[in-house]
């Protein structure tokens, strides 16, 4: 029996059918699949959750006679800077009472464009990192599951646990945390594929976005460096990520007349002039533990606790790193926590915790392997999650 030849005329109907066929096809390039929509669905429910608690806790906790605007409880802390660049720039002098060259501008950049949309720079700070939080909660499942291909679902339970962190609000915040992750996970991702350009081009963005893209490009040289899958044709690529940072340092220096604009601005207005590690966590643990604040802001007390936690977190996961050899990854957590126990205090390390994919993918697989551990941390993590939503949104200093 002869075979058809692809040129041969079809019946109307197979013809209809192959049609819907390969618009069928098409149609899936473009829709999640199954790890995705489970992690969109994890997301869906926790940014609920997270917008519950923005429009009742300055409510709960309001003890003045005015009612408050419940709508102004994301503008806090960091969002105050982000909207004044977003709304200002750079070179208007201190508009939100801090010194705004200690910011990159990805994010303020992005909030003045979302703003065009007509809802304000808070408003699209918001939006930016909700669709953020969904782009990298997806990449972290895909990365998960990368990692470790034999765990059923396994994925999709990375992303949930990075969604129910405890300081998880700042991943619906106009913080930068979403956005670098948005970033940085993918470029990982691509990293550990040995898509060496795709990965220089997405850790060159999340450089745009805040400082750590400096130490996410160091750990994707010692990936590169490392890996099995290092092409050195490809070697050029990783020098990109350094455009951002000099372009920034560049526009700094026209500005404010210096090329170390951004880290004299830490310091001025953040105390994070270079310490030596021991007298940093000798600061940290007296403001933990013997009120050095005053009285009236035990919040700061609380946080500081907080930050030697996720010291302790982070230093244990860095052990486990090195364990596994995961050196590029190992170079990632070992870079965040040099930068933080250098300053003169540690803190907003908590924060940064929601930057290490490793962390949350490790949990994942403690979760997987000992599921009795995985309720652990879901009973721990999410009033803790609530706690941290709550102390954000009725502006206590939530790290």
């Amino acid at each position: 029996m002869v075979e058809r030849v692809a040129d041969e005329p079809q019946p109307p109907h197979r013809r209809a059918r192959r049609a819907r066929d390969l618009t069928s096809v098409g149609l899936r390039r473009f829709l999640p699949d199954g790890m995705a929509r489970e992690s969109l669905g994890w997301w869906l429910v926790t940014r609920a959750g997270i917008f519950l608690i923005a429009v009742s806790a300055p409510l709960l906790f309001n003890r003045g006679s005015d009612y408050p605007d419940v709508w102004r409880a994301w503008l806090q802390w960091d969002v105050w800077h982000f909207k004044a660049i977003a709304e200002f720039g750079y070179a208007n002098g201190e508009p939100s009472g801090a010194p705004l060259a200690a910011f990159f501008p990805g994010l303020p950049m992005l909030m003045r464009a979302a703003s065009w949309l007509g809802i304000g720079y808070v408003g699209g700070g918001v939006l930016i990192s909700a669709i953020a939080s969904a782009v990298a909660g997806i990449y972290l499942a895909r990365l998960a599951q990368y990692e470790f291909p034999h765990a059923l679902r396994f994925g999709p339970t990375a992303a949930l646990i990075w969604f129910t962190a405890p300081v998880g609000v700042f991943l619906a915040a106009p913080y930068t945390e979403a956005l670098f992750c948005a970033f940085a996970f993918p470029g990982w991702l691509a990293a550990r594929q040995g898509k060496w350009g795709r990965a220089a081009i997405l850790v060159a963005l999340a450089a745009t976005v805040r400082v750590s893209g400096i130490f996410l490009a160091f750990a994707l040289v010692v990936e590169f460096a490392t890996s099995k899958r290092r092409d050195w044709k490809k070697l050029p690529w990783l020098a990109l990520p350094a455009v951002p940072v000099l372009g920034f340092m560049a526009y700094l220096k026209q500005v404010h007349g210096s090329w170390f604009a951004w880290q004299e601005a830490q310091e001025k207005g953040w105390a994070r002039e270079f310490t030596m590690p021991w007298t940093s966590l000798m600061h940290t643990f007296e403001a933990a533990t013997k009120g050095h604040f005053p009285a009236d802001r035990t919040d700061w007390t609380w946080m500081f606790r907080a930050e030697l936690v996720a010291l302790a977190v982070g230093l244990i996961l860095l052990v486990w790193l090195l364990w596994r050899r995961s050196w590029g990854e190992a170079a990632w957590v070992g870079s965040t926590i040099a930068a933080f126990v250098t300053s003169y205090w540690v803190y907003s390390l908590t924060r940064a915790t929601l930057l290490w994919w490793p962390l949350w993918i490790g949990l994942a697989v403690l979760a997987n392997r000992r599921p009795w551990l995985g309720r652990l941390y879901f009973a721990l993590a999410i009033p803790l999650a609530v706690i941290w939503s709550c102390a954000f949104f009725t502006g206590r200093w939530a790290g």
